[in-house]
Parts: C-alpha cells; sequence; structure tokens
C-alpha cells in the first residue's frame, strides 16, 4: 500500500509539474534518492512515466493516452475567480492549497494590504498538514487508516526519525475537525498566525482547501461566525460551480455544513 500510495503521489506531481527530476520525487515522498529512482522507473518501464530533457521525468503515453487524462487548466486557474471572491468578502490574507502526502501545498493565495499588521503570502510554501487549518481541513475527510497509511510512509522515510509526530493526537484533532467541519489553526504552524479553512474536497484529483489567516494579534472570537460563514459559501459555490454538467471540470467528497467552532 506503501508504494502505490508512492507512485500515486508523484504521477501527480508530474501532472501538476509537467516533469520531476529524482531529487524532487525524493523530497517530495521523504525517501532516498534511489527510492524515488526505483519508483521513477518502474513508471517508466510501465508507460506511465518517461525520461524527458535532462533526465526530469513527465508523464507516459499510458498517462497520457484518451480517455485517461486529459489536459485541464491548472488547479489554480479553474479556482482563482473564487479564491478572489472569498478575498472581497472576508479582506484578510486567503490561499488555495493542495495535500500531498503529508504535507499541504500552497498553489495560490491573496495578501491583504490594507492592514498595517497583516499575514502575508505563503505561496509556494509547503507545511506538514496537521498542524495547518487547511491540512486539517482536508485530512478529516480521509478514513482513519488512509491518514495512518500516509503518515506510515512519511514516518518510515529517511527523514521519520527527525519528525514531530503524534498519531494519536492527529487523530484527536481531526475528530475535532469533523464535528466542526472547519479546520482552525491558533499558533500551530508558526507563532502569531491564526487561520480557519474549508475543505474543497476532491477535484479532479487534487485534494483542495480554501483558508483565512490574520496575524494572532488581531484575532477576536467574534470572527469565527463571520469567517466561517464566508468560507462555507465560497466553497458551496465552487463546488456547484466545478460540478459535473455545470460546464467545467467535475468535484467530488465535498463536505457539507459547518457547525459551532471552539478552539
Amino acid at each position: 500500500m506503501g508504494a502505490v500510495h508512492r507512485a500515486l503521489v508523484l504521477l501527480k506531481l508530474m501532472a501538476e509539474e509537467g516533469s520531476l527530476s529524482v531529487t524532487e520525487a525524493a523530497r517530495a515522498l521523504d525517501v532516498n534518492p534511489s527510492t524515488a529512482q526505483r519508483l521513477l522507473a518502474t513508471l517508466a518501464a510501465d508507460g506511465f512515466a518517461r525520461q524527458g530533457a535532462r533526465k526530469r521525468y513527465e508523464p507516459g503515453p499510458a498517462f497520457l493516452q484518451p480517455g485517461m487524462a486529459r489536459p485541464a487548466p491548472p488547479l489554480r486557474t479553474r479556482v482563482r475567480p473564487y479564491l478572489e471572491r472569498l478575498f472581497e468578502r472576508v479582506g484578510e490574507t486567503v490561499h488555495l492549497a493542495t495535500l500531498v502526502g503529508t504535507e499541504i501545498h500552497h498553489l495560490d493565495g491573496i495578501e491583504a494590504t490594507s492592514h498595517p499588521l497583516r499575514f502575508s503570502l505563503r505561496t509556494g510554501v509547503k507545511l506538514p498538514a496537521h498542524v495547518t487549518s487547511a491540512g486539517k481541513a482536508m485530512l478529516a475527510e480521509l478514513p482513519r487508516d488512509e491518514v495512518d497509511a500516509r503518515y506510515g510512509v512519511a514516518l518510515s522515510g529517511a527523514r521519520g526519525r527527525e519528525l514531530d509526530i503524534d498519531l494519536g493526537r492527529i487523530h484527536q484533532e481531526l475528530d475535532k475537525t469533523r464535528r466542526q467541519n472547519i479546520g482552525v489553526n491558533f499558533e500551530e504552524s508558526e507563532v502569531g498566525v491564526a487561520a480557519l479553512a474549508v475543505s474543497l474536497g476532491v477535484i479532479n484529483g487534487e485534494r483542495a482547501a480554501f483558508s483565512i489567516a490574520m496575524p494572532f494579534a488581531r484575532y477576536a472570537q467574534e470572527d469565527i461566525d463571520r469567517f466561517t460563514a464566508h468560507l462555507l459559501t465560497t466553497a458551496r459555490e465552487t463546488r456547484r460551480a466545478l460540478e459535473p454538467g455545470s460546464g467545467e471540470i467535475g468535484l467530488d467528497g465535498a463536505r457539507g455544513a459547518v457547525q459551532d467552532v471552539d478552539q
């Protein structure tokens, strides 16, 4: 199961980035380069990858054959109008993030520049999923055994001993997130941040989420209800626009309404 999950992560990264080096694959999977090389070679042998310029691996003919994978606008392009809508509603820094293994990747964001004290953009930054609002929102949608499998892969990697992971505590936090249907982060990922997030479900194989972040010094308890309402409204609009029959690319696995949020 671990090898299958790693292969799927590599296929997803190749589709997102266009090509992937052995070093980049090893870093994404948190494994030795030799292990990443074997996985990429296996994908290439089966036609799902091929080695292109500068020995980088890119999607192969089996992955690109008609009916299996079709070129589609990048996720950030399809979702950008709704990210802008969320920003207009909340006036705080907002991000679009995806879940890759046990990390979140910030694909896009809009910074709130009107506040003297504000949270700056994290676009391009990767963070451990279990300490971020977006990561919790996305992980909470997964079955418990899949969460265990993802962290099992991370812990068995080359840097597994260096990771500060308490699976029991993670599951407690995810249970809380499921009850609330919204992810929260109060100075867990970094000092001085307060963030809330909602999952968008799976958009063509990519699990995505919207988040709102602000300096903890400006955060107030009454912000939760307002931000939560805007997050859920915008997520519903995004799902409605991207679901089958809407003229856009389909979206699956989204969650329903939120309940009260507590710290």
